[in-house]
């Protein structure tokens, strides 16, 4: 079984701090099992399979010992979801109260996913999930009804495979020990507790160009973002998005943190300070692209190579956005 933790972290921990503390979270967890995986900011995939042998205990037990041990040695307290793989842990830890263990057993898989929304399963984002809604097939279970064929003739032959699989919990992913370098991160704080939107999205475009710039220095792409925003009363809220196809490019990463800031709904929230996060990092020349035949996006693209040998040159503010340069 795997353990998807989600460490609750206190809402006053600064970037530095919060690595440091979720990097000693993970020892915890290491001392329980050795494949661990960390999911930077706050969470981590542990596979339990060996350590249910080795310490003679179900899955349940071994999720409050873990819990017990974090509190013990940390102070933190966390939420838990347990499955066969991955993505079902992940889906029970949404589904779990603070301080508390959802299990999804082998045979529980089907009643757990029946009634789920298709865009809750991993892989299916906003533009797959309004294909599939069109259709009728809008919650997992029907989607796992349905005849294999025809969620291909829909989504396509390897796409449409992966999507019935995850309808059936089936999930090919494993948990890959890795350590927190799987991540790089940015953070930009306000001098006062910020109101003005404007200043908000501004903010957001820096740090998804700054991120976008290391990352194509160091010939690496993400595949997911992660939006942190801490308001003046010290409490954080953290929202995350898979992207489209692994990228460094600025203009993608600035249209998924602007997304992810528009889901939060903000009015007048006083933000304190907005962090970026880009995970899952891999080597660049192993991201797949999707040809793209709109010569706005590859002139961009063309530019921004332009941009970065300039900075490379004559040092990081060389250039940058037109509205970021006042």
């Amino acid at each position: 079984m795997i353990l998807h933790v989600r460490f609750l972290l206190p809402p006053a921990s600064e970037e530095a701090g919060a690595e440091a503390m979720l990097t000693a979270l993970l020892g915890v967890a290491g001392n329980i099992s050795p494949v661990v995986q960390a999911l930077p900011p706050d969470a981590a995939l542990v596979d339990v399979r060996g350590a249910e042998r080795y310490f003679g205990r179900d899955t349940a037990e071994l999720a409050s010992l873990l819990r017990v041990r974090a509190l013990a040695h940390c102070g933190v307290d966390c939420v838990i979801g347990a499955g066969p793989g991955p993505m079902l842990a992940r889906m029970a830890a949404r589904e779990a109260v603070p301080g508390t263990t959802l299990v999804v057993a082998e045979g529980e898989t089907a009643a757990f996913l029946a009634d789920k929304p298709v865009a809750a399963l991993d892989g299916v984002g906003r533009a797959t999930a309004r294909t599939l809604c069109a259709y009728g097939l809008d919650s997992a279970g029907r989607v796992a009804d349905a005849p294999l064929a025809v969620i291909q003739r829909i989504l396509g032959a390897r796409a449409g495979r992966e999507v019935w699989e995850r309808a059936r919990g089936i999930d090919r992913t494993t948990v890959v020990p890795g350590a927190l370098s799987s991540s790089v991160a940015a953070e930009r704080r306000f001098p006062l507790d910020e109101l003005d939107q404007t200043r908000h999205r501004r903010a957001l475009l820096s740090l998804a160009e700054e991120l976008g710039t290391r990352m194509r220095g160091e010939h690496e792409a993400c595949r997911s973002l992660t939006l942190t925003v801490r308001y003046a009363d010290r409490s954080t809220t953290v929202r995350t998005r898979t992207l489209g196809e692994p990228t460094a490019h600025s203009a993608a990463l600035t249209g998924a943190a602007y997304a992810l800031y528009a889901s939060l709904g903000l009015q007048r929230a006083r933000v304190r300070g907005l962090s970026l996060r880009a995970e899952g990092l891999m080597p660049a020349e192993r991201a797949a692209r999707q040809l793209s035949f709109d010569p706005a996006d590859e002139r961009a693209r063309r530019i921004e190579a332009v941009a970065d040998r300039a900075r490379a040159r004559f040092g990081p503010r060389a250039v940058v956005p037109g509205s970021l340069a006042a």
